[in-house]
């Protein structure tokens, strides 16, 4: 018997690392096949009409690799990107933290974290400039009113769902407030709060993106957002097609190796993906 059940686990294990790799072969071969339909569906309609293509979108690719600008912008946006959304994380995390001390603080400020949500980003990009002028600061600042909602509104659905009796153990302990914010609450919510750093991140991304293209210029360096307007004013179809590629390769690369691995990461250990649902 306990050969047999030693033969069962071991079949167990090299079953689900089967389905693991499986897994990891779908999630790389699908999307890869559905990009190759899409460019061909998009050459075909591109021949079929006249209008600019995947021929283009590579040229000007090529184009903008060759003389540098494709590194100079993405290190230009990602300059100020990373720092404004870490920004957002303090911000964000301290203030959703401050508003589970207070029932009557949270019922004051969080509605409008929803509302905020629903504002579009770009829509702080013109008072930002009559505040600011067209500099950093105006990034930063439209960076913060589009992360720090989501990422509050994420860690607070966390709180929502600790189990009153982890408070208590913690209070029985003696832990102030610090160690109750440090050792038990970020802990518990940690999966929701992980989720509202994506949509975070995924927000301050667009409003950076945003800001670029409204407050344009060379003042602020060429990033993607600078690329992406200076493409429609000079009516250079592939340069736009090309800023716009490099926008969603950022974001993805982004997603897939730090948020994707570390929330599955988080989510296996506390026994909540099984199989690799994800």
């Amino acid at each position: 018997m306990p050969k047999l059940a030693e033969a069962t686990s071991g079949s167990n294990r090299l079953s689900l690392r089967g389905s693991l790799r499986g897994l990891r072969s779908r999630s790389i071969v699908a999307p890869a096949i559905t990009l190759v339909v899409v460019f061909l569906l998009w050459a075909f309609s591109a021949a079929a009409t006249g209008n600019a293509g995947p021929v283009e979108l590579f040229a000007s690719l090529s184009r903008l690799w060759a003389s540098g600008e494709i590194a100079q912008s993405v290190a230009t946006s990602l300059g100020r990107g990373i720092p404004g959304f870490l920004l957002a994380v303090l911000v964000g995390t301290v203030l959703a933290l401050a508003l589970t001390r207070s029932l009557w603080l949270r019922a004051a400020v969080a509605p409008f974290m929803t509302c905020l949500l629903t504002l579009p980003t770009v829509a702080w990009v013109p008072l930002a400039i009559l505040f600011f002028g067209v500099t950093d600061t105006t990034v930063y600042f439209v960076v913060l009113t589009g992360a720090v909602p989501a990422i509050v509104n994420g860690l607070l659905a966390g709180v929502d769902q600790i189990q009153p009796l982890h408070r208590r153990v913690g209070t029985v302990l003696g832990a102030g407030w610090f160690d109750m914010a440090t050792h038990i609450v970020l802990p518990a919510a940690l999966p929701s709060y992980v989720s509202g750093l994506r949509q975070g991140w995924a927000f301050s991304w667009r409003a950076l993106m945003a800001a670029e293209i409204i407050s344009g210029g060379q003042d602020l360096g060429l990033g993607l957002g600078t690329l992406l307007q200076r493409g429609r004013e000079l009516d250079d179809v592939g340069g736009v097609l090309a800023a716009i590629l490099l926008i969603l390769l950022v974001g993805v690369v982004i997603e897939v190796l730090v948020f994707g691995p570390f929330e599955r990461r988080l989510l296996r250990r506390r026994g909540l993906l099984t199989g690799g649902t994800r």
